[in-house]
């Protein structure tokens, strides 16, 4: 910034010029005021971004959902023929009716027996769980240097508890 320089004792000013160097605190100002703009426009372009992801993935889903209710449909429309098919070929209605009612309890029978045998597979968080069981003890304020447990390391990239091999992530 240009600056004219202060007026002469004899009210006279002087021609001459002298440009100030910013000083640092106002470059660091101007520099953290820049980086807070920047930071801004970075979130809102993700906001913008991530709105209309998230419009195309209702739409989708959406789309999906009314897949499905069409194909439960469907598939009441197909026992219904099954049950007529089995009519046809010298059944008593309401037998092949009961029959295909009979599949269909075999069919969510098997299918709850996977579900269960999946849910079984099913790991328990127990890192998780070893660190809620500590967060008390965390929660404790603790005076610089009188750390009363160890606290985990990254190291190339993975996460380890000094004194126990088998606390990685």
């Amino acid at each position: 910034m240009a600056h004219s320089a202060p007026s002469s004792p004899t009210g006279a000013r002087s021609t001459t010029t002298r440009v100030e160097e910013p000083s640092v605190g106002s470059l660091v100002q101007s520099a953290m005021a820049d980086v807070s703009t920047l930071i801004r426009s970075e979130i809102e372009l993700a906001k913008a971004e991530v709105g209309k992801s998230a419009k195309k993935a209702g739409v989708g889903a959406g789309a999906f959902g009314a897949a499905a209710a069409l194909l439960f449909f469907s598939g009441i429309f197909l026992f219904v023929t099954i049950a007529e098919f089995l009519t046809w070929l010298g059944l008593i209605r309401w037998i092949s009716y009961l029959l295909v009612w009979l599949l269909l309890v075999v069919l969510a029978g098997i299918a709850a027996l996977v579900g269960r045998s999946s849910l079984k597979k099913i790991e328990k968080p127990e890192r998780t769980l070893e660190t809620l069981r500590d967060l008390p003890e965390v929660m404790h304020r603790e005076a610089p240097g009188q750390r009363r447990r160890e606290v985990p390391t990254v190291s190339n990239g993975r996460v380890q508890l000094s004194g126990r091999d088998d606390y990685t992530v």
